[in-house]
């Protein structure tokens, strides 16, 4: 099958949009829900008000007098640092609530799946599914918690580096799609008993199409109270280009 590109991979975020209102899958969408809106109401609360205090505090600028232009060099490191460190943080927010939600998503990548080719992944019923993956899928998220752990150093340290830290954002933004590319579509592959490796190794063959569709999760990700609702409208649309594009066919 001839991968897909950029631009059609995009469309697949609407599709989990129409999937996650269909009434046969909307009960299984209910706790990953909850989840996604306590994890981000929660930390928002307690994190981006000591970000920008800590950022409204910075002196090191002072010894210079106050001159116009070290003030707009500070409003501007201001400014890349906070957008670098807020998208890092909505990316680890989003990681963590995968982290506690992740036998919820794969048990709704199962229903989707279920849903479009009329086949399941597995025969146990869905309690005994939904136990039965908390190991493999622990495991995926640590995996994926320790990507991104690694990665993050770099991506903070550009953001103090003079000139190239123009650029940090977009930086940033491009490496949270290929994450939540990774984080998302890891659910439907890995209920067919794929793991993060995997999930790599084969993204890694089809990048435009792994960031086509992380690009438009990371967007609404970014945006307030959609990013709320975000999670199982991602694990839909995941598994619908799964579905299509990478494993099992819909069925007519």
């Amino acid at each position: 099958m001839k991968p897909i590109g950029f631009i059609p991979a995009t469309s697949y975020l609407g599709r989990g949009w129409k999937l996650v209102r269909e009434p046969g899958l909307r009960r299984f969408v209910l706790i990953p829900l909850l989840i996604n809106i306590a994890v981000f109401a929660i930390l928002s609360w307690l994190l981006f008000g000591a970000l920008f205090d800590w950022m409204g505090n910075w002196a090191f600028f002072d010894r210079f007098g106050n001159f116009w232009l070290v003030e707009k060099l500070q409003q501007i490191l201001q400014f890349v640092v906070g957008a670098v460190l807020s998208i890092v943080l909505f990316y680890a927010f989003t990681l963590l609530a995968n982290l506690i939600g992740a036998p919820f998503n794969s048990l709704l990548a199962e229903r989707v799946e279920l849903h479009m080719t009329g086949k399941s992944p597995t025969t146990d019923p869905s309690l005994k599914f939904l136990v039965k993956s908390i190991p493999k899928t622990m495991r995926s998220e640590i995996s994926k918690l320790i990507y991104l752990a690694l990665w993050s150093i770099p991506m903070l340290i550009i953001g103090f580096v003079p000139i190239i830290n123009l650029a940090a954002p977009f930086i940033v933004f491009a490496f949270g799609a290929w994450m939540f590319s990774l984080e998302y579509i890891d659910y439907p592959m890995g209920n067919h008993h794929k793991f993060f490796k995997d999930v790599k190794g084969e993204l890694q063959q089809q990048r435009p199409m792994a960031l086509g569709f992380g690009c438009m999760v990371a967007v609404f990700s970014i945006i307030p109270i959609v990013n709320l609702v975000i999670m199982p409208v991602a694990v839909a649309g995941a598994t619908a280009l799964y579905v299509e594009q990478m494993g099992e066919r819909p069925r007519p």
